[in-house]
């Protein structure tokens, strides 16, 4: 079964940037990128899917194909549109912080060099968060690796050859060693399969409304043992597009503020944080650019 819907595209919208962040797994088994499209697969309300995005200069001409023949959960399709504009960017709008940098002296000539940058998000809060576990305090090639393993060892196979990436019941259902047989860490194993189990479970709600709100979820991702502050803040960015999570225990950011600075050593992380809180409530979007400051020139 499929589902065809076109998404406008914002005047300036940088296509390269959002294929660039979809091209990293050089090996992907989730994604496939071409020079203007991408193709994604994903678990939604236990639905193999995969969202196919082709992109032209003003628009995005998107499919949600479906492994399902039978009667679709009732909010697939709200849930696969939301999921393509996660991993197109679109939720968060970049032009209010560029305009209230305009003037700094710190990060005005950073943007006007940059542009619109986007904050490209994973297509689930799930898939964000356990990105974010997978991804803390190692580099990006062996996350990038341990990602691709948790897809083969939780997810789903679609119909076209894609894996889909799990959801919290999927994962919940791995045991310690399934990880750390496979270069997991027993501790990163265990923080992950606990996250997932808690959600799986009902008891961790990752659904924005009232009586909770970002702030009440990230106080409880924060009481999740093994889960610390970058986790969560890394989380909620990637996860719900978040516009002021603050990055400073980040060593990017760090590296970036340093060069910008022009020190000779990164600054501290209460410093860091401090600088940053000039930028509320837009420090998601500082954080972006302050990354992509490091990036050599293409």
């Amino acid at each position: 079964m499929k589902l065809g819907f076109t998404l406008p595209l914002p005047p300036g919208y940088r296509v390269q940037d959002v294929l660039k962040f979809h091209r990293r797994d050089a090996e992907s088994i989730a994604e496939e990128v071409g020079a203007d499209m991408l193709r994604k697969g994903v678990m939604l309300d236990g639905v193999p899917v995969v969202l196919a995005v082709h992109l032209s200069p003003d628009a995005a001409d998107c499919t949600a194909d479906i492994d399902r023949d039978t009667a679709l959960p009732a909010c697939l399709e709200e849930h696969a549109m939301h999921a393509t504009r996660s991993i197109l960017g679109l939720h968060l709008d970049p032009a209010p912080f560029c305009a209230a940098v305009a003037d700094d002296p710190l990060l005005g000539p950073v943007v006007r060099r940059q542009g619109l940058l986007r904050i490209v998000q994973s297509a689930t809060v799930f898939e964000a968060l356990t990105w974010a576990i997978i991804g803390q305090q190692i580099n990006l090639p062996f996350a990038i690796a341990l990602r691709r393993t948790f897809i083969l060892q939780a997810g789903h196979r679609h119909s076209s050859g894609l894996w889909c990436y799990p959801e919290a019941a999927d994962a919940a259902r791995l045991a310690v060693d399934d990880l750390t047989s496979r270069k997991f860490s027993r501790a990163k194993a265990e923080t992950l399969l606990r996250f997932a189990g808690l959600v799986a479970g009902g008891t961790l709600d990752l659904e924005p409304g009232p009586g909770n709100t970002i702030d009440d979820i990230g106080r409880r991702l924060l009481a999740v043992k093994g889960i610390g502050p970058w986790t969560v803040n890394y989380g909620l960015l990637r996860g719900y597009g978040h516009a002021d999570c603050s990055l400073h225990g980040d060593v990017a950011v760090r590296a970036a503020l340093q060069k910008l600075l022009g020190e000779d050593s990164k600054p501290d992380i209460p410093r860091t944080e401090q600088i940053l809180q000039q930028y509320q409530p837009h420090r998601t979007m500082a954080a972006a650019h302050l990354w992509a400051s490091l990036a050599p020139p293409d």
